[in-house]
């Protein structure tokens, strides 16, 4: 199954809002089809409604990201469960285009498309991804991005769960800032030196009078 795939779905949903940044591109049925990528089919069933509906799934998926960033494993889990009670899935065999070297099949497992509606459908894929990913790999694999504002969702598939920003742009943009931080820190503590020694130097020059 393709679990990478899938849990994407999530990551692309929270992501489509960025609160510290006051943006939110999900606004329009045309947003909300864009969240589908390749999976036209879904996405035409799409309508006005479902923003509103994405919407309200987008705020329950990054509550997971936020239980398993604060370390509440049991709240993650609590908050994922809910919604896939909510949202069940329809698995299928599926083989697709994609042929062996001898011309069979390759069989593997798929999340059909829900037939109700399109936010139940992706709310399905998004938490049934997340829920693989969250079971093989570990609630803390689930991470808000640490560069402040960005706090963008991602998964860490990282080999040694070092993974801490959602982008190389966040983290340059981070390793820049704790760099300047550094530097202005350690032009205080020259500066703050060298006034302590001028004092002391004129104490000196004053008790020799």
């Amino acid at each position: 199954m393709e679990l990478a795939y899938y849990s994407d779905y999530a990551v692309r949903l929270v992501n489509s809002e960025e609160p510290g940044r006051g943006k939110d591109v999900l606004t329009s049925v045309e947003a909300v089809r864009d969240l589908f990528g390749a999976n036209g089919s879904a996405a035409r069933r799409a309508t006005e409604a479902d923003v509103t509906r994405f919407r309200s799934v987008r705020g329950r998926l990054r509550s997971v990201f936020e239980a398993a960033d604060q370390g509440d494993e049991t709240l993650a889990v609590a908050l994922l469960n809910s919604l896939l009670l909510e949202f069940p899935v329809s698995p299928q065999i599926s083989g697709h285009d994609h042929r062996d070297e001898d011309g069979r099949p390759l069989w593997h497992m798929h999340l059909a498309d829900h037939p109700s509606n399109a936010t139940a459908g992706y709310a399905a894929i998004a938490a049934m991804g997340l829920a693989f990913h969250l079971t093989a790999y570990g609630v803390d694999r689930l991470g808000l991005c640490e560069a402040a504002p960005c706090r963008n969702a991602y998964l860490d598939t990282s080999t040694n769960r070092s993974r801490r920003y959602c982008s190389d742009r966040c983290a340059t943009r981070a390793n820049v800032a704790a760099y300047r931080a550094r530097k202005r820190l350690e032009a205080d503590r020259s500066a703050s030196t060298g006034l302590t020694a001028d004092s002391a130097q004129r104490t000196s020059a004053s008790g020799e009078r």
